[in-house]
């Protein structure tokens, strides 16, 4: 976890927030840092739940962000963590979803996350770059108290839940792809996907997409996007 976004927690939150609340982080397996210790030692949190697709520590439940409201139910948590992950989660406009779903009203969201620029890191995949915009369109429906750009290509948010809150519409925002260079609307998630298309969002999510002819690349790329052959 990068340092920066250490420093925006400790500046951004707000002990009320957190002492004897319920707490929910998505994306929470220990990699390389972690922000639960610091939360629970320091803000005093009633409950901490962390989530991941895979096992490991400070993973209480594994469970993939898009279903976190089927699992959870609807505004069941007072803060939602996720540092991060959204680059690495295919179908982003889901985990969002389900993430402002399981927050209650007036309950507050943080969120880190990179922008173009930041290097290329599949565990075990790596899918979207996020600017300001993309962002704030994201959290239209949310008071944004918090959003910026730090100096490493990270993209830093904390936002309120309002109490009349209605979701906003994500269908239109496109996201700028690591695997296709440029910005797309959609990918091909895997549980829709044929064996091919799970095979082209392999390839180009690892590092032998650099060794490959371009010719390779562009067949994956229209396959992995739904394009027509």
């Amino acid at each position: 976890m990068r340092t920066l976004v250490f420093e925006f927690f400790i500046d951004s939150v707000d002990i009320r927030e957190f002492k004897g609340k319920r707490i929910l982080e998505v994306g929470s397996k220990y990699v390389n840092g972690s922000v639960r210790p610091f939360i629970e030692r320091f803000l005093k949190p009633r409950e901490y739940v962390g989530t991941d697709i895979e096992p490991g520590k400070f993973v209480d439940v594994v469970i993939p962000a898009e279903r976190l409201l089927d699992y959870f139910g609807h505004e069941s948590f007072d803060v939602v963590i996720c540092t991060e992950t959204l680059e690495h989660i295919m179908d982003w406009r889901s985990a969002i979803n389900n993430m402002k779903g399981v927050l209650k009203r007036g309950g507050y969201i943080y969120i880190t996350t990179v922008e173009k620029g930041f290097p290329f890191h599949a565990y075990p995949y790596d899918f979207w770059r996020y600017d300001l915009d993309d962002v704030r369109k994201m959290f239209s429906d949310f008071d944004i108290i918090t959003l910026k750009r730090d100096i490493e290509h990270g993209i830093l948010l904390k936002a309120r839940k309002p109490e009349s809150w209605m979701p906003a519409k994500l269908d239109d925002i496109a996201l700028y792809s690591v695997l296709l260079g440029r910005r797309t609307k959609r990918i091909v998630t895997i549980d829709d996907a044929p064996l091919a298309r799970w095979l082209a969002i392999k390839f180009l999510s690892s590092k032998a997409r650099w060794l490959m002819p371009q010719a390779l690349i562009h067949l994956l790329e229209r396959v992995l996007t739904g394009w027509p052959s």
